[in-house]
């Protein structure tokens, strides 16, 4: 099965000026695919389906996923309060706050990266990028901001509430987070190119993040050496695809956690999708939905449960997938 022409035009149309990876996937198999750009600029490395390339905020399912893996085997538990596991460290944080909380936006504390007044462009690390290698190593970043609304209250898009239940995850193991990351969903799932990479040292087959669409400035300065809870990991088209399939097969979680991530929680007016755990939504749709955006990075992945429709797009600048995202919307009812 082809793309529907109407969505096959726009795709062709916007593809002259993309920059990165698309792939189509339905129940035979793959329908779709492009590589466009180059993965690094200075050294004129071509896209290839296969490249890696971070994911922004798209990885916030991962630590979803990690915390209700560490939920099923007894080792935290999504309603008791963060403040068990946090002590004396970020005082700030409402005595109230739990993990579905933070895993659901609902939390109310103060966001050390606050994308309502924060501009994509600006360094916003408060220490320099390279100490951050651990989620434990943001706790002074994320500390002294105050609560914002009652825990349970409100939706807002919370960074540092991702951040928080990341290092409870290490807490509770003793594992960081990237190492997290490969346990509790890489090694499951049957990931190949999925992992937290170090910005500094990246393997060939990633993609350099850049900070404008053109010249050679990558984003190495601008996020974290390492990535942490709120987002940052790598992956490929093909993992996206294969995390799903993982997810929704139960291969990653319980069906009734399954059951807990896709149910719509709330509804963001300015995304204009709702939000379950750890992942977005189709406003009136079955699509699941992982997206992300910072410097050098942005994603989007549906999945229909319903007809096994897999879209995945991935570019190495901020407002690369947007174009791209617009023109396949209507395979998931727009």
């Amino acid at each position: 099965m082809a793309l529907p022409d109407a969505v096959a035009q726009t795709v062709a149309e916007v593809a002259t000026a993309f920059t990165g990876v698309v792939t189509v996937d339905g129940s035979q198999g793959r329908e779709f695919e492009l590589a466009s750009g180059l993965a690094n600029r200075a050294l004129e490395v071509p896209m290839r389906v296969t490249t890696r390339f971070g994911v922004a905020s798209g990885s916030k399912t991962y630590t979803a996923i990690i915390i209700l893996r560490l939920a099923e085997r007894g080792m935290l538990s999504l309603t008791e309060p963060v403040r068990t596991w946090l002590g004396d460290d970020l005082p700030l944080v409402a005595p109230e706050v739990t993990l579905e909380h933070l895993l659901t936006h609902t939390s109310g504390i103060g966001d050390y990266l606050d994308e309502e007044i924060l501009e994509l462009e600006d360094y916003v690390l408060s220490v320099p990028v390279h100490t951050l290698v651990t989620s434990e190593d943001f706790v002074p970043v994320i500390d002294g901001f105050p609560q914002r609304e009652e825990p349970g209250t409100a939706f807002r898009y919370n960074n540092g509430g991702l951040v928080v239940a990341s290092i409870i995850a290490e807490r509770v193991t003793g594992q960081s987070y990237a190492e997290l990351v490969d346990a509790e969903v890489v090694e499951p799932a049957g990931l190949t190119g999925t992992g937290v990479l170090r910005l500094d040292t990246l393997p060939g087959d990633a993609a350099m993040g850049y900070v404008l669409s053109a010249g050679d400035q990558v984003n190495v300065l601008h996020l974290p050496v390492v990535a942490t809870g709120d987002g940052g990991a790598f992956t490929t088209a093909d993992d996206s695809l294969r995390l799903w399939n993982a997810l929704v097969g139960g291969a990653l979680v319980s069906p009734e956690h399954l059951a807990s991530m896709t149910r719509p929680r709330n509804y963001s007016d300015e995304e204009d999708m709702r939000y379950g755990l750890g992942m977005w939504l189709h406003a009136t749709g079955p699509a699941l939905i992982m997206e992300g955006c910072d410097i050098g990075q942005s994603y989007r992945s549906w999945h229909d449960p319903s007809t096994g429709l897999t879209a995945t797009v991935l570019s190495n600048t901020a407002d690369g997938v947007w174009p791209m995202v617009r023109a396949l919307s209507p395979l998931f009812g727009g």
